[in-house]
């Protein structure tokens, strides 16, 4: 062994105190959360999304819940995705954070009545955008329904 200090160590004490690593906050706030099937990571990614999106990611889950009933979940590339229960269905919908708001993606949303606001360089995908305080709960909750009839994406 070297010389010099002996190397610190902590005590059993403060180890107790040390908070829980919370995830990383990617660019626009968007948190890493390890890939993952199931609602768990999905939960991590909601309680990591930060101030008010957490809010907005807890409502859009409730909402997709009810609108699907044995929705599939999954993190995948940083984004909670939603699916039919059926695995062969693919992914209807995925959702990622911005620094000013949470965007909503319909991987078939060109199909949509009425059709998303978002464009998108690829034909089908359409994108919601949802800033502080300015969810259509209503109008959402039909896309998803409608979505999740529609065959979803495969990734």
């Amino acid at each position: 062994m070297p010389e010099g200090k002996p190397k610190a160590t902590k005590t059993a004490k403060q180890t107790a105190r040390t908070k829980p690593e919370q995830p990383v906050l990617l660019s626009g706030g968007n948190p890493q959360i390890p890939k993952g099937y199931g609602d768990a990571p999905v939960q991590a990614y909601i309680a990591a999304m930060p101030g008010w999106k957490s809010d907005v990611g807890r409502r859009l889950d409730a909402i997709i819940e009810n609108a699907v009933p044995g929705v599939r979940k999954a993190v995948k590339w940083n984004s909670p995705f939603y699916g039919v229960a059926d695995e062969g269905m693919g992914w209807f919908l995925g959702i990622h954070v911005f620094t000013k708001y949470v965007k909503v993606s319909f991987f078939r949303g060109a199909a949509l009545n009425p059709v998303p606001p978002g464009t998108s360089k690829q034909k089908e995908v359409r994108y919601y955008d949802i800033h502080e305080d300015k969810l259509d709960e209503k109008q959402f909750a039909d896309w998803v329904r409608q979505a999740s009839r529609l065959p979803g994406e495969k990734m």
